[in-house]
Protein backbone atom coordinates (compact mmCIF):
# COMPACT_ATOMS: atom_id res chain seq x y z
CA UNK A 1 0.00 0.00 0.00
CA UNK A 2 1.46 3.12 -0.54
CA UNK A 3 1.17 5.92 2.42
CA UNK A 4 2.25 8.83 0.27
CA UNK A 5 1.61 9.60 -3.19
CA UNK A 6 2.47 12.82 -4.30
CA UNK A 7 2.34 14.07 -8.04
CA UNK A 8 3.46 17.45 -9.43
CA UNK A 9 3.18 19.52 -6.08
CA UNK A 10 4.58 22.69 -7.05
CA UNK A 11 4.66 25.94 -4.73
CA UNK A 12 5.60 29.16 -5.17
CA UNK A 13 6.71 32.17 -2.88
CA UNK A 14 6.78 35.22 -5.58
CA UNK A 15 9.16 34.49 -7.93
CA UNK A 16 10.80 31.79 -6.25
CA UNK A 17 9.95 28.47 -6.69
CA UNK A 18 10.07 26.66 -3.87
CA UNK A 19 8.86 23.00 -5.07
CA UNK A 20 9.30 22.63 -9.13
CA UNK A 21 6.69 19.48 -10.35
CA UNK A 22 8.27 17.61 -7.12
CA UNK A 23 6.47 14.22 -7.09
CA UNK A 24 7.03 11.57 -4.25
CA UNK A 25 6.00 7.59 -3.37
CA UNK A 26 6.26 6.17 -0.54
CA UNK A 27 5.16 2.34 0.69
CA UNK A 28 3.67 1.47 3.71
CA UNK A 29 6.56 0.19 6.62
CA UNK A 30 9.61 2.14 4.40
CA UNK A 31 12.33 4.42 6.58
CA UNK A 32 12.38 6.58 3.79
CA UNK A 33 15.30 9.24 3.78
CA UNK A 34 14.72 12.82 2.46
CA UNK A 35 17.97 14.58 1.60
CA UNK A 36 18.82 17.91 0.34
CA UNK A 37 20.93 20.68 0.72
CA UNK A 38 19.61 24.00 2.95
CA UNK A 39 16.47 25.35 0.92
CA UNK A 40 16.10 22.48 -1.20
CA UNK A 41 12.64 22.07 -0.55
CA UNK A 42 12.37 19.59 2.20
CA UNK A 43 10.77 21.59 4.61
CA UNK A 44 8.47 22.78 2.11
CA UNK A 45 7.31 19.28 0.63
CA UNK A 46 6.88 18.02 4.14
CA UNK A 47 4.61 21.45 5.37
CA UNK A 48 2.62 20.74 1.91
CA UNK A 49 1.99 17.27 3.05
CA UNK A 50 0.85 17.97 6.10
CA UNK A 51 -1.35 20.76 4.90
CA UNK A 52 0.70 23.51 6.69
CA UNK A 53 1.03 25.26 3.43
CA UNK A 54 -1.04 25.89 0.75
CA UNK A 55 0.62 24.91 -2.72
CA UNK A 56 0.06 26.40 -6.44
CA UNK A 57 -0.40 22.51 -8.35
CA UNK A 58 -0.58 19.18 -7.54
CA UNK A 59 -1.82 16.31 -6.17
CA UNK A 60 -1.42 14.83 -2.30
CA UNK A 61 -2.97 11.34 -0.86
CA UNK A 62 -2.22 9.82 2.36
CA UNK A 63 -3.46 6.37 3.09
CA UNK A 64 -4.97 6.39 -0.11
CA UNK A 65 -7.19 8.90 0.43
CA UNK A 66 -6.83 12.81 -0.78
CA UNK A 67 -5.53 15.08 1.94
CA UNK A 68 -7.14 18.70 2.66
CA UNK A 69 -6.37 20.98 5.87
CA UNK A 70 -9.58 19.49 6.86
CA UNK A 71 -8.75 16.10 7.17
CA UNK A 72 -8.52 15.66 10.71
CA UNK A 73 -9.20 11.80 10.60
CA UNK A 74 -5.51 11.58 8.15
CA UNK A 75 -3.89 13.80 11.01
CA UNK A 76 -4.56 11.82 13.74
CA UNK A 77 -2.69 8.79 11.83
CA UNK A 78 0.58 11.03 11.91
CA UNK A 79 3.21 11.92 14.40
CA UNK A 80 5.38 14.87 13.84
CA UNK A 81 9.02 15.28 15.59
CA UNK A 82 10.33 18.68 14.47
CA UNK A 83 13.94 19.68 14.23
CA UNK A 84 13.43 22.57 17.15
CA UNK A 85 12.63 21.51 20.34
CA UNK A 86 8.58 21.69 20.69
CA UNK A 87 7.74 20.99 24.30
CA UNK A 88 6.70 22.82 27.17
CA UNK A 89 9.00 24.02 29.95
CA UNK A 90 6.94 24.60 32.88
CA UNK A 91 5.83 21.09 32.39
CA UNK A 92 7.69 18.13 33.45
CA UNK A 93 8.30 14.93 31.36
CA UNK A 94 5.42 13.10 31.85
CA UNK A 95 3.20 16.34 32.00
CA UNK A 96 4.41 17.25 28.10
CA UNK A 97 4.17 13.83 26.59
CA UNK A 98 0.48 14.12 28.04
CA UNK A 99 -0.39 16.69 26.74
CA UNK A 100 0.97 16.33 22.96
CA UNK A 101 -1.19 12.51 23.40
CA UNK A 102 -4.26 14.25 24.86
CA UNK A 103 -4.49 16.24 20.61
CA UNK A 104 -5.31 12.56 19.56
CA UNK A 105 -6.49 10.68 22.64
CA UNK A 106 -8.89 11.97 24.37
CA UNK A 107 -10.01 8.96 27.12
CA UNK A 108 -7.45 9.49 30.00
CA UNK A 109 -7.36 5.92 30.59
CA UNK A 110 -5.99 4.93 27.60
CA UNK A 111 -3.60 8.16 27.49
CA UNK A 112 -2.18 6.99 30.44
CA UNK A 113 -0.85 3.77 29.00
CA UNK A 114 0.50 5.26 25.82
CA UNK A 115 2.59 7.77 28.32
CA UNK A 116 3.96 5.30 30.27
CA UNK A 117 4.84 3.41 26.99
CA UNK A 118 6.00 6.55 25.37
CA UNK A 119 8.23 7.30 28.56
CA UNK A 120 9.62 3.57 28.67
CA UNK A 121 10.10 3.56 24.41
CA UNK A 122 12.46 6.57 24.93
CA UNK A 123 14.30 5.31 28.29
CA UNK A 124 12.98 8.27 30.17
CA UNK A 125 11.59 5.97 33.39
CA UNK A 126 14.23 8.13 35.64
CA UNK A 127 13.21 11.34 34.52
CA UNK A 128 9.40 11.35 34.68
CA UNK A 129 9.28 14.64 37.10
CA UNK A 130 11.84 16.28 35.58
CA UNK A 131 11.44 19.60 33.60
CA UNK A 132 12.97 20.25 30.09
CA UNK A 133 15.52 22.74 31.33
CA UNK A 134 17.34 19.56 34.05
CA UNK A 135 17.51 17.37 31.11
CA UNK A 136 20.60 17.17 29.01
CA UNK A 137 20.55 17.52 25.23
CA UNK A 138 20.26 13.97 24.24
CA UNK A 139 17.33 13.54 27.07
CA UNK A 140 15.47 16.47 25.77
CA UNK A 141 16.06 15.45 22.52
CA UNK A 142 13.90 12.10 23.61
CA UNK A 143 11.86 13.90 25.17
CA UNK A 144 11.15 15.96 21.87
CA UNK A 145 9.88 12.23 20.16
CA UNK A 146 7.88 10.92 22.79
CA UNK A 147 5.73 13.81 22.29
CA UNK A 148 5.28 12.96 18.51
CA UNK A 149 5.04 9.51 18.82
CA UNK A 150 2.99 8.82 22.06
CA UNK A 151 -0.53 8.18 19.90
CA UNK A 152 1.20 5.55 17.97
CA UNK A 153 0.82 6.95 14.60
CA UNK A 154 1.27 5.27 11.65
CA UNK A 155 3.14 7.80 9.89
CA UNK A 156 5.99 9.59 11.89
CA UNK A 157 7.87 12.31 10.04
CA UNK A 158 11.04 12.92 11.82
CA UNK A 159 13.13 16.08 11.22
CA UNK A 160 17.05 15.64 12.55
CA UNK A 161 16.43 14.12 15.33
CA UNK A 162 20.05 13.63 16.22
CA UNK A 163 20.91 17.00 15.97
CA UNK A 164 23.68 18.30 18.96
CA UNK A 165 23.36 15.09 20.66
CA UNK A 166 26.18 12.74 21.81
CA UNK A 167 27.19 9.55 20.47
CA UNK A 168 25.42 7.29 22.87
CA UNK A 169 21.97 9.27 23.15
CA UNK A 170 22.04 8.85 18.84
CA UNK A 171 22.81 5.36 19.40
CA UNK A 172 19.54 5.42 21.19
CA UNK A 173 17.35 7.26 19.34
CA UNK A 174 18.18 5.37 15.53
CA UNK A 175 17.82 2.53 17.44
CA UNK A 176 14.06 3.28 18.72
CA UNK A 177 12.81 4.79 15.03
CA UNK A 178 14.04 1.16 13.77
CA UNK A 179 11.52 -0.22 16.37
CA UNK A 180 9.15 2.08 15.73
CA UNK A 181 9.31 1.40 12.25
CA UNK A 182 9.54 -2.70 13.16
CA UNK A 183 6.10 -2.11 15.16
CA UNK A 184 4.40 -1.19 11.97
CA UNK A 185 5.46 2.94 11.52
CA UNK A 186 6.37 4.26 8.25
CA UNK A 187 9.17 6.82 8.94
CA UNK A 188 9.87 9.84 6.89
CA UNK A 189 13.51 10.92 8.11
CA UNK A 190 15.50 13.83 7.24
CA UNK A 191 18.92 14.52 8.35
CA UNK A 192 22.41 15.87 7.62
CA UNK A 193 24.28 12.73 9.01
CA UNK A 194 25.12 10.34 5.77
CA UNK A 195 25.75 7.57 7.97
CA UNK A 196 22.66 8.01 9.73
CA UNK A 197 21.00 7.72 6.58
CA UNK A 198 22.73 4.66 5.18
CA UNK A 199 22.03 3.09 8.89
CA UNK A 200 18.00 3.38 8.83
CA UNK A 201 16.68 3.81 5.48
CA UNK A 202 15.25 1.61 2.99
CA UNK A 203 14.79 3.94 0.45
CA UNK A 204 16.56 7.43 -0.05
CA UNK A 205 15.62 10.52 -2.47
CA UNK A 206 17.97 13.18 -2.84
CA UNK A 207 16.38 16.94 -3.98
CA UNK A 208 17.95 20.26 -4.92
CA UNK A 209 15.69 23.21 -6.10
CA UNK A 210 12.70 21.50 -5.34
CA UNK A 211 12.95 18.36 -7.87
CA UNK A 212 13.71 15.29 -7.04
CA UNK A 213 17.13 14.35 -8.38
CA UNK A 214 17.15 11.16 -7.51
CA UNK A 215 15.56 8.13 -5.73
CA UNK A 216 16.36 4.43 -4.40
CA UNK A 217 18.07 2.24 -2.37
CA UNK A 218 21.63 3.23 -0.97
CA UNK A 219 22.90 0.61 -3.13
CA UNK A 220 20.79 2.08 -6.43
CA UNK A 221 22.44 5.60 -5.73
CA UNK A 222 25.84 4.23 -5.39
CA UNK A 223 25.67 2.72 -8.72
CA UNK A 224 24.41 6.03 -10.39
CA UNK A 225 28.16 7.68 -9.99
CA UNK A 226 31.27 7.31 -11.70
CA UNK A 227 33.45 6.75 -8.56
CA UNK A 228 32.86 3.12 -7.67
CA UNK A 229 35.70 2.63 -5.50
CA UNK A 230 38.98 4.50 -3.58
CA UNK A 231 41.93 3.17 -3.34
CA UNK A 232 44.93 4.09 -1.07
CA UNK A 233 48.02 2.21 -1.11
CA UNK A 234 51.56 3.15 1.27
CA UNK A 235 54.55 2.63 -1.15
CA UNK A 236 57.20 1.51 0.24
CA UNK A 237 61.27 2.34 -1.14
CA UNK A 238 62.83 -0.06 -3.24
CA UNK A 239 65.03 -0.62 -6.69
CA UNK A 240 63.15 1.26 -9.40
CA UNK A 241 64.42 2.09 -13.31
CA UNK A 242 66.79 5.07 -13.66
CA UNK A 243 64.56 7.26 -15.32
CA UNK A 244 61.61 7.71 -12.76
CA UNK A 245 61.43 6.95 -8.90
CA UNK A 246 59.11 3.51 -7.78
CA UNK A 247 56.88 5.75 -6.43
CA UNK A 248 56.39 7.35 -9.78
CA UNK A 249 56.41 4.17 -11.75
CA UNK A 250 53.16 2.89 -9.51
CA UNK A 251 51.49 6.39 -10.25
CA UNK A 252 52.32 5.98 -14.04
CA UNK A 253 51.51 2.30 -14.09
CA UNK A 254 47.76 2.46 -12.19
CA UNK A 255 47.21 5.55 -14.50
CA UNK A 256 47.15 2.40 -17.56
CA UNK A 257 44.64 -0.26 -16.02
CA UNK A 258 40.77 0.24 -17.44
CA UNK A 259 39.16 1.47 -14.44
CA UNK A 260 41.60 3.62 -13.03
CA UNK A 261 39.21 6.77 -13.23
CA UNK A 262 41.44 9.44 -11.05
CA UNK A 263 45.56 8.40 -9.09
CA UNK A 264 47.68 11.07 -7.54
CA UNK A 265 50.89 10.23 -5.69
CA UNK A 266 50.93 12.42 -1.94
CA UNK A 267 54.19 11.71 -1.18
CA UNK A 268 54.40 8.06 -0.70
CA UNK A 269 50.76 7.77 -0.90
CA UNK A 270 49.07 6.22 -4.04
CA UNK A 271 45.51 7.45 -4.35
CA UNK A 272 43.39 6.26 -6.79
CA UNK A 273 39.35 6.53 -7.96
CA UNK A 274 38.03 3.65 -9.56
CA UNK A 275 35.34 3.47 -12.08
CA UNK A 276 33.04 0.64 -12.21
CA UNK A 277 35.04 -3.36 -11.50
CA UNK A 278 34.18 -6.27 -9.87
CA UNK A 279 38.07 -6.28 -9.05
CA UNK A 280 39.52 -3.14 -8.46
CA UNK A 281 41.80 -3.64 -5.77
CA UNK A 282 42.99 -6.78 -6.83
CA UNK A 283 43.60 -5.50 -10.23
CA UNK A 284 45.49 -2.78 -9.00
CA UNK A 285 47.36 -4.74 -6.31
CA UNK A 286 48.51 -7.46 -9.11
CA UNK A 287 49.80 -5.18 -11.23
CA UNK A 288 52.19 -3.70 -8.53
CA UNK A 289 53.62 -6.55 -7.91
CA UNK A 290 54.04 -7.70 -11.33
CA UNK A 291 56.36 -4.70 -11.97
CA UNK A 292 58.34 -5.34 -8.55
CA UNK A 293 56.88 -2.22 -6.94
CA UNK A 294 56.58 -3.23 -3.22
CA UNK A 295 53.90 -1.39 -0.83
CA UNK A 296 52.80 -1.58 2.71
CA UNK A 297 49.38 -0.40 4.36
CA UNK A 298 46.22 -0.68 1.82
CA UNK A 299 43.09 0.91 2.15
CA UNK A 300 40.10 0.19 0.11
CA UNK A 301 36.42 2.17 0.05
CA UNK A 302 33.44 1.94 -1.53
CA UNK A 303 31.58 5.02 -2.90
CA UNK A 304 29.54 6.48 0.35
CA UNK A 305 26.20 7.98 0.08
CA UNK A 306 27.83 11.52 0.80
CA UNK A 307 30.08 10.51 -2.91
CA UNK A 308 26.52 10.20 -4.76
CA UNK A 309 25.19 13.25 -2.78
CA UNK A 310 28.06 15.67 -3.86
CA UNK A 311 28.30 13.84 -7.48
CA UNK A 312 24.57 14.87 -7.76
CA UNK A 313 23.66 18.09 -6.62
CA UNK A 314 27.58 19.42 -6.98
CA UNK A 315 27.38 20.46 -3.24
CA UNK A 316 27.55 19.64 0.29
CA UNK A 317 24.58 18.57 2.18
CA UNK A 318 24.53 21.74 4.68
CA UNK A 319 25.13 24.35 1.35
Amino acid sequence: MKIIEVEDLVKRYKELVALDHFSLSIESGEIFGLLGPNGSGKTTAINCLLQLLSFDNGNIKLFGEAMTPSRYDLKRRIGIVPQNIAVFSQLNVTENIDFFCSLYVPKKARRHELVEQAIEFVGLQDYRRFRPRKLSGGLIRRLNIACGIAHQPELIFLDEPTVAVDAQSRNSILEGIQRLNAQGSTIIYTSHYMEEVEQICTRVMIMDHGRALACGTTNELKGMVSVNERIEIELADGPGPAAASPHQQALELVRTLPHTATASLDHNILRISCSHGSHNLSEVLEALRGADIAYGRVYSEPPTLNDVFLEITGKGLRD
